[in-house]
């Protein structure tokens, strides 16, 4: 069986090392246009404010360990053409610019992501960066030495955690999203409220609810940015708008979500045959709707790139969705959500109600205690629980991982209510905290 995978990244690195093991006899071909491969992007901002020292510790696999395993890692291959009907690929070495055909048995398409870049004026200036790879997070550690004014344009998980790094170098930094407030995917306002004091208090200026038109320069460099209600001077841009999937070399060929998402079945299977397709080249099956969404995400990745070798010869072990579950530490907080804000629900026209607690995490006869916030949305009719959010100085983000399994499982509020959680002095109260949202919903 001669197995192709397109990309190694998250999903193909899972999905390669479980075929490795899986099919021993398999001759099992990758082709990646970089030079490295499994880079979790999610830890550059760790890098860029030097919690991270080595940037090598971010990679988990290498050619070599794939090498040790029997699969034949092609890097700085550019796959050019997907034939899915004559089962075919052609390729070109980048290095030497040969070009050449190979066939497939079984296809699998991990090719992943690339974020967005906006056309505007000014866009080609020097210093306007990328936030996604290796060589981008090289390019930003270099450029943010010589930068004092940095603007990171993109509210999210991923420029909310540069900003923080780049004011622990002492940089001066503006924070610019289109949205009204930062995080506003992921958290409600009660907690982003709370998120931006954070930054505010650290000196971060927060430029939410307006929108980049423009960037001007001198001698080649970036100098402005231009939004609908300002200007702001910066010597470093770092673009963090978000991602496209990219599926270029299957367009017309399987079926996708109108962004270019990949639709694969809960065996991740394409609508052509012998081809799969993981991570975050893919639409998922968003739990809380029922419905395939675009959520790029690495937990995502890992779990569909083993899902497809696992069911690679027939179908084994189905998919059970997700609820885009996440978390951030942002200075002292420790946040995360899961599944869908009460703001995206009443957006998607459904009838929601919630349920906020604002507490002591743990009783106040110990020594000392954090107050916490947790949120948890639910469905006016049904009480099926559809989304939770938690804000605290101490880490209890693990509630989050709970709820999500509750949401997985389309659990009631009611059933929260009575669900079996230890109680200890040292971590909660006797009524454990999302057994008190489901009482207070009743």
């Amino acid at each position: 069986m001669n197995i192709i995978v397109v990309g190694c990244t998250h999903a193909g690195t899972a999905a390669i090392t479980q075929m490795a093991k899986l099919y021993p006899d398999a001759r099992i071909t990758v082709y990646e246009r970089n030079d490295n491969i499994s880079f979790l992007s999610c830890g550059i901002a760790l890098h860029v404010g030097g919690v991270v020292k080595d940037a090598g510790q971010l990679f988990y696999a290498t050619p070599d360990q794939l090498a040790g395993l029997g699969v034949k890692t092609n890097m700085k291959h550019d796959v050019l053409v997907v034939d899915t009907d004559a089962k075919t690929l052609l390729v070109r070495n980048l290095a030497t610019g040969e070009k050449f055909t190979d066939s497939y048995d079984k296809l699998i398409m991990t090719t992943g992501s690339w974020p967005i870049i906006p056309q505007m004026e000014g866009i080609g200036l020097d210093n306007i960066v990328l936030c996604k790879n290796y060589n981008h997070s090289q390019a930003i550690i270099e450029k943010a030495k010589k930068a004092d004014r940095i603007a990171v344009i993109g509210a999210g998980y991923i420029g909310i955690e540069l900003v923080e790094a780049f004011e622990q170098l002492g940089k001066q930094v503006t924070l610019i999203d289109n949205m009204e407030r930062i995080l506003y995917k992921y958290l409600d306002r009660e907690f982003t409220d709370l998120t931006e004091q954070a930054l505010i208090d650290k000196g971060i200026a927060i430029a939410t609810g307006q929108t980049v038109t423009s960037f001007g320069g001198k001698d080649g460099r970036v100098t402005t940015v231009m939004t609908t209600a300002g200007e702001y001077e910066a010597d470093l841009v770092v673009l963090c708008i978000g991602f496209r999937p990219n599926t270029g070399l299957l367009s017309g060929q399987v079926d996708m979500l109108p962004n270019g998402a990949i639709l694969v079945d809960e065996y991740m299977r394409t609508s052509k045959e012998d081809v799969f397709a993981a991570g975050d080249s893919c639409a998922v099956r968003y739990n809380p709707t029922g419905q395939h969404a675009y959520i790029p995400l690495a937990t995502n990745a890992v779990r569909m790139g083993t899902l497809a070798a696992k069911n690679l010869l027939r179908p084994t072990v189905k998919y059970l969705g997700t609820q885009g579950t996440s978390g951030i530490k942002i200075y002292d907080y420790n946040i995360a959500s899961t599944g869908m804000t009460e703001t995206a629900a009443l957006a998607a026209g459904m009838n929601v109600k919630n349920v906020t607690i604002i507490d002591n995490y743990r009783p106040e006869f110990m020594p000392t205690y954090e107050q916490v916030t947790l949120k948890v949305v639910y469905e006016t009719d049904s009480r099926r629980i559809i989304g939770a959010q938690v804000l605290s100085k101490a880490d209890l983000t693990q509630s989050i991982n709970t709820l999500s399994v509750c949401i997985q499982n389309r659990m009631t509020m009611e059933e929260l209510s009575y669900v079996d959680f230890f109680f200890q002095p040292h971590y909660n109260k006797p009524w454990n905290l999302l057994n008190q949202a489901g009482l207070q919903a009743i």
